[in-house]
């Protein structure tokens, strides 16, 4: 593995920790971590099924991989 495009590859994921951050756990003040837990569970549901994204056409990327996805 000589690490070419690596960096390309992490921006995705970079973007969406990024998201998360500034979308729920910097406005949640969390007093547990089952609580974390429950927020970051809910956030993800709600970033994969309900919050639609302008990079898919304003569709949610649950939308988005099964219009794919499907036969």
């Amino acid at each position: 593995m000589d690490g070419k495009g690596r960096a390309l590859d992490n921006i995705f994921v970079e973007r969406l920790w990024r998201t998360v951050k500034y979308e729920e756990v910097y406005l949640r003040d969390y007093t547990s971590p089952r609580e974390a837990r429950q927020g970051l569970r809910d956030y993800f549901l709600f970033y994969n099924e309900a919050r639609p994204h302008q990079a898919l056409g304003y569709r949610t990327p649950a939308e988005t991989y099964f219009a794919t996805a499907a036969p």
